[in-house]
């Protein structure tokens, strides 16, 4: 039976992994081994960090919201539950866009949620 070394596929692989660990310091981006090793975690935190990105990103925008209901006199509870009083569906993100680019019309939204709280 033939030796096989497979060296095609081996190089193939070894430069797949090479490639992906392009920029990393020192080791990481010239052994395979530790190259390797990186790749791995840093496709892990990759998977993690973009479920991650939606919590940073809601958390965001609540921050945002609380900031410019406070500014009208309400918190953040109170003006999330004014507007669903009023059946007002807005979601978290254009209310945040509201807050900061059109606080007018942020404003008239508060004014609704104050209305239906106060009734």
């Amino acid at each position: 039976m033939a030796r096989v070394k497979g060296g095609f596929v081996r190089t193939r692989r070894r430069k797949r992994i090479l490639k992906l660990a392009k920029g990393y310091f020192g080791s990481k981006h010239r052994l395979f081994k530790t190259a390797k090793e990186q790749v791995g975690k840093s496709l892990m935190y990759a998977y993690r960090d973009r479920r991650n990105k939606k919590r940073d990103f809601r958390r965001l925008w609540i921050v945002r919201i609380n900031a410019a209901a406070r500014i009208n006199g309400l918190s953040y509870s109170k003006f999330m539950h004014g507007l669903k009083l009023a059946g007002v569906e807005v979601n978290r993100k254009i209310l945040a866009d509201l807050a900061v680019n059109d606080i007018g019309s942020f404003n008239s939204l508060a004014g609704i949620a104050k209305e239906k709280i106060n009734a």
